[in-house]
């Protein structure tokens, strides 16, 4: 007459009653189940319903502690992406703020990439230009071209390579409003006796007229503006110069030099280079002829 029940202790039959009596009383009292004790006639009905009871409660527990914690990644998301630079959402208050809300501001808010672009703020560079570097390839007609002038190199303007850069780059970068000085100039060029030299600017002892049909230290002989003139030229043995202004004298030393390198080529005196390395060095010079034709120059302080 024993029977052993919860936790595996023996309980005689009046023991087993009592102990009836008491888990009737806890599920009642304390929990509100049993309704009263009715199918509670055993301590194994009580243990089993306790347990039922518990489970419930504890699967309800769980659900609630779930719910928290996917409400709090929620609410840590948003504050995320709403406090990010790039959200176009205004910013949210810090939670060592107090919970206090932004007051609501009637009309329109504009944003602040908006407001800096308006404002002239410098952007970070480093965020919005591209990396740019600069490239170069090989123009085949080009290149063909100069490569049948190194065959049998010429100064002449007959030839396609030549008769290309003095209509792209040679004649309009000698083109000024003296014309006939401009077409001396390209002359003396070709035949190498154009001579560019600094000069101070004391006036030459020279009279008026002379003075001004070779301008002067603050009037270009080229142009016929009033500029302030560094260098001076002069053709052959001729004691006649002629004052040049700084951009001037760019244009006629980007020809020189040129035409310098030219004949280099043509007397064989270019011999560390291949043709290639000689055909880019050819795309620098017009290049510099480029940039002066168009008012790009580099003045000497």
């Amino acid at each position: 007459g024993s029977v052993q029940t919860l936790h595996g202790q023996n309980f005689g039959r009046g023991q087993e009653a009592e102990g009836v009596r008491f888990l009737q009383r806890m599920l009642v009292r304390t929990f509100g189940v049993g309704g009263g004790g009715a199918g509670l006639s055993s301590i194994t009905q009580c243990q089993s319903t306790l347990s039922i009871f518990l489970r419930g409660r504890f699967l309800k527990l769980l659900l609630l502690v779930q719910i928290d914690v996917l409400q709090a990644e929620v609410q840590a998301l948003k504050t995320l992406v709403l406090s990010s630079p790039s959200s176009p959402v205004g910013e949210l208050p810090s939670a060592g703020s107090g919970g206090v809300k932004t007051p609501f501001r009637k009309g329109h808010s504009r944003n602040k990439s908006t407001s800096s672009a308006i404002l002239g703020t410098q952007p970070d560079p480093s965020a919005t230009e591209p990396i740019v570097r600069e490239c170069r390839e090989v123009d085949s007609q080009l290149f063909s071209e100069f490569k049948a002038w190194k065959e049998e190199p010429t100064l002449s303007r007959s030839c396609c390579f030549l008769e290309r850069v003095y209509r792209e780059d040679i004649y309009p970068c000698l083109t000024f409003s003296k014309s006939e000085l401009g077409s001396a100039i390209l002359e003396a060029v070709e035949q190498n006796t154009l001579s560019v030299e600094p000069v101070g600017f004391q006036p030459l002892p020279v009279v008026k007229a002379a003075a001004v049909e070779c301008g002067g230290p603050k009037k270009c002989a080229l142009s016929g503006q009033t500029k302030t003139c560094k260098h001076r030229i002069k053709f052959g043995d001729s004691s006649s110069y002629y004052y040049v202004s700084p951009f001037c004298r760019y244009k006629i030393t980007a020809v020189c030099n040129f035409f310098t390198y030219i004949r280099y080529i043509q007397q064989g005196l270019v011999k560390q280079q291949d043709v290639e390395q000689m055909f880019w060095e050819v795309m620098q010079l017009r290049r510099e002829m480029s940039f002066a034709k168009l008012g790009y120059f580099r003045d000497q302080l």
